[in-house]
């Protein structure tokens, strides 16, 4: 069974509130395994007109993993506590093999 990634890109409109956020969701990632690969890192754009903002990729063993920490009460916390601090992208994407 393949991995899989979650990846967000983040547009931070209240850095004191997604602290709060950050708190949560750093919970919820322990709790369902999620191996940590990029968190807010310094970005810098190779080819297109792409804008990210903060990136965040999470690797987990797979994409029902990944779907089950997106839906799950932990997460839901940190989503509620994000709520008017950011505007989020997120996609979950099937790892090679």
């Amino acid at each position: 069974m393949p991995s899989a990634y979650i990846i967000a890109n983040v547009e931070v409109t209240n850095p004191a509130q997604y602290e709060e956020y950050k708190k949560w969701s750093s919970a919820a990632m322990q709790v369902h395994g999620a191996e940590v690969c990029v968190r807010g890192g310094k970005v810098e754009v190779l080819e297109g007109d792409w804008a990210p903002q903060r990136i965040v990729v999470l690797k987990f063993p797979s994409v029902e993993a990944a779907k089950a920490f997106n839906a799950s009460a932990e997460y839901g916390k940190a989503r509620a506590a994000r709520e008017g601090a950011a505007v989020m992208r997120m996609v979950v994407v099937e790892g090679a093999g």
